[in-house]
């Protein structure tokens, strides 16, 4: 009954938010920021924990500042996945410009199969819709399951919109591998944190878990990995440019190029993390081990 109960709330407000269209669901979004931020604030602690364990010379209230713009910018993410249901691929494209999107294509027609990797950074669900768009073939998109059924089933509908083909962490990821030895494109958002028995890198100084299943792809079937981050602008709508994790120089050992790897690529999350704090989902509990 809880399930059934959210699902019609969150549709109720994907109706509100197609009926205001894109950008009044974008100043929606901002406000529904605030009011989390102000009388729901789910979380709160773990981003205000994040922060400081990140930018530890910074003030604390600057550190509140920065979790605000944050909630405020996760309601704009929010609000405009709500309204992927109205949208066409002339509005996805415009509201997410991909820089360099022939540098993908060429990569994709060396004919390895392709990783491309984000992070729960500005909008991620539009930049695969926007690539997705644009690539000859649709997009692999490795999926978390949402706790609540009826929403994850939303979501991978508004995923599947334009052709892509989500395949959701567990069971399915054992065909992740297959798709990239067809040549296909493989897309993911691998920025959480990993299982505590797994590898660890430096993340603003911390030691961080991390999954090891982009570099490991990577390396085992020489897909060549992209990795980039939707950035907001003043605008609202998205610059992405995607640029390619370099294999030169790893170890013999499988196991340690698997970590250099995954250091490489989580050195690039931190620096554009540190450019725009307020973009990055703080709300993950990143460093709980």
């Amino acid at each position: 009954m809880q399930n059934k109960l959210e699902y019609l709330i969150y549709i109720f407000f994907s109706k509100v938010c197609c009926f205001l269209g894109l950008q009044k669901t974008r100043r929606f979004g901002l406000l529904l920021g605030s009011f989390f931020f102000h009388f729901l604030p789910i979380r709160k602690g773990v981003v205000l924990k994040n922060l400081k364990l990140a930018f530890p010379d910074m003030p604390e209230s600057e550190r509140k500042a920065l979790a605000l713009e944050n909630y405020r910018a996760l309601g704009v993410t929010f609000a405009e996945i709500l309204v992927i249901p109205v949208l066409s691929p002339d509005d996805v494209i415009k509201a997410l410009h991909v820089e360099n999107i022939d540098f993908i294509k060429s990569k994709y027609e060396q004919g390895k199969g392709l990783i491309l990797m984000t992070a729960h950074f500005g909008n991620w669900e539009y930049a695969a819709l926007s690539v997705g768009l644009q690539m000859d073939d649709p997009l692999v998109i490795v999926t978390k399951n949402q706790r609540n059924p009826y929403v994850n089933a939303w979501m991978n509908n508004v995923r599947k919109k334009w052709g892509n083909k989500p395949a959701p962490l567990g069971v399915s990821i054992r065909n992740v591998f297959k798709e990239l030895l067809e040549k296909k494109v493989v897309a993911m958002a691998a920025d959480q944190r990993g299982p505590q028995e797994g590898i660890r890198v430096q993340l603003f100084g911390q030691s961080s878990a991390v999954f090891p299943g982009p570099a490991a792809l990577a390396i085992k079937t020489g897909a060549p990995l992209l990795v980039g981050f939707p950035i907001r602008l003043p605008d609202m709508n998205y610059s992405f440019t995607l640029q390619e994790i370099s294999k030169e120089g790893l170890p013999d050992n499988i196991d340690e190029a698997i970590q250099e790897l995954s250091q490489r690529h989580t050195t690039l999350l931190e620096e554009y993390v540190r450019k725009y704090p307020g973009q990055w989902f703080w709300m993950h509990n990143r460093w709980k081990y």
